[in-house]
């Protein structure tokens, strides 16, 4: 039984594809897997998925997306979900979005495009353990 959703937004579906992908060839059933091709809906996916008593553990978002862009995305997250651990994944990010999302969104790890599967895992890995620890105190 999956112990929770981890949710990948990128406007290239391609990328939301290889994404998942890797984590479920590392991870298999563990976690469902869930993809947004824009922040609009990948807004909507977390709303649904929280109704439904899912958690959502770890948001892995590109930056450069139509419409809302990552560190945006991340900070409306971040204010209404802080228990969930953020991830970007770019290859076009400025520094000044990057920072502002490590402030306002606590942002865990900023990977670059393209990624290696070992870069991606263990960020999943290590953000498991960081999503893990407020659970641990009491």
């Amino acid at each position: 039984m999956a112990k929770g959703a981890i949710l990948c937004v990128d406007d290239e579906k391609i990328i939301v594809d290889s994404v998942k992908q890797q984590l479920w060839n590392n991870f298999g059933n563990l976690f469902i897997y869930e993809s947004a091709l824009n922040a609009e809906e990948a807004l909507e996916i977390i709303d649904e998925l929280i109704d439904s008593q899912l958690k959502i553990l770890i948001i892995v978002s590109d930056w450069l997306m139509p419409g809302i862009k990552g560190d945006d995305f991340l900070v409306r997250v971040h204010k209404k979900h802080p228990e969930i651990i953020t991830v970007m994944l770019t290859g076009q990010a400025d520094v000044e979005s990057i920072k502002r999302a490590e402030r306002e969104a606590n942002l865990f790890r900023c990977l670059s495009k393209p990624w290696r599967e070992e870069d991606l895992i263990e960020t999943i890995l290590l953000g498991m353990k960081e999503y893990e620890k407020p659970n641990d105190i009491g």
